[in-house]
């Protein structure tokens, strides 16, 4: 007896998306699939882990393991998941490589903020928490997995990495998926799959005083990208632009850049220079890209002047062709 297997309807390839909001801001993944339900899966699977990681990460979720750690630190030795454990010791590494420009215990200053609301700290309080920004008070122990903090009053916030870092595993779990092009998008951070069918990713950097509008685009493939800017969360009040970019040293926000943008192969990286040469300035920002041989930056100063790492020209009309 033979049994006749008819083919069902065709699976059509083609792009999928979907944008969520989550973590403070949007995330997105756009993504080419050969077939749709795989592709539905992989989207959901991106979306997954960036609810698992802001669940983890985020200071505003009191049942959070993060803040667990800024409750308890100060008082004795936390225990800390080697997950979380891992991406604190990148920031801490890092603060030592940008000499504190990077410094995830800035939060100690940024909890006083609330933009939506337009609150700030005054200068008694600034004063006050200032002396608790410092990320060599976060004292690691690996070999017991306990995290601890040198005096009371410091707190850890991983804004500056931890989108970097749902880009980049939004990316390993296309990839374990079978998805070849792609891009994870959340908030300034994007991490792109391969190219897009052929063609180069182009990423827009947007235009700091003008919403909605693209102050320069960069053809990508396969690469990370960073924005930092000051028009991400903030407020302006007589004059002066309060925003979310904590300098260390003063505990004021960082001056004198309105966006700094970093690219190359790590999304956790790229997130964290970004806000690093933001606070540092052009001179001293563009100086530390040109220390790191895969990464490259463009600056725009408060002037909305615009400057770029050595390794990178400014694009020509060649680039769009």
């Amino acid at each position: 007896m033979l049994v006749l297997i008819l083919p069902g309807p065709p699976v059509l390839a083609g792009w999928l998306g979907e944008t969520r909001d989550m973590m403070g801001t949007e995330v997105s993944v756009f993504l080419w699939s050969e077939d749709p339900q795989v592709g539905e899966q992989a989207l959901a699977a991106v979306f997954d882990e960036a609810a698992r990681i802001d669940r983890l990460m985020s200071t505003y979720k009191d049942d959070s393991e993060i803040s667990r750690i800024n409750r308890l630190a100060a008082n004795t030795p936390v225990q800390v998941g080697e997950e979380l454990s891992q991406l604190i010791q990148r920031s801490l590494d890092i603060s030592i490589l940008t000499l504190g420009a990077f410094d995830i215990t800035y939060d100690s200053v940024g909890q006083h903020y609330d933009f939506r609301s337009r609150r700030r700290p005054d200068s008694m309080t600034v004063e006050s928490e200032r002396g608790n920004i410092d990320y060599r008070f976060v004292e690691l122990d690996k070999a017991a997995g306990t995290i601890a903090f040198a005096q009371q009053g410091v707190r850890i916030n991983l804004g500056g990495i931890a989108k970097g870092y749902v880009v980049e595993r939004g990316v390993d779990i296309l990839r374990r998926h079978g998805v070849e092009n792609a891009i994870v998008t959340a908030g300034g951070d994007s991490r792109l799959l391969g190219d897009r069918r052929g063609r180069p990713w182009m990423v827009g950097i947007r235009d700091p005083r003008n919403d909605g509008q693209v102050a320069i685009s960069v053809p990508l493939v396969d690469e990370a990208i960073s924005t930092s800017g000051d028009y991400e969360r903030y407020f302006d009040e007589d004059g002066i632009r309060y925003h979310h970019i904590i300098q260390p040293r003063t505990g004021q926000p960082a001056s004198g850049v309105q966006s700094a943008t970093v690219i190359g192969p790590d999304a956790v990286i790229t997130d964290a220079l970004s806000t690093s040469v933001f606070v540092m300035g052009v001179k001293d920002g563009l100086t530390l890209i040109a220390t790191l041989p895969d990464y490259d930056s463009i600056v725009i100063d408060s002037e909305s002047r615009v400057y770029y790492s050595d390794g990178l020209q400014q694009p020509t009309a060649e680039d769009f062709d």
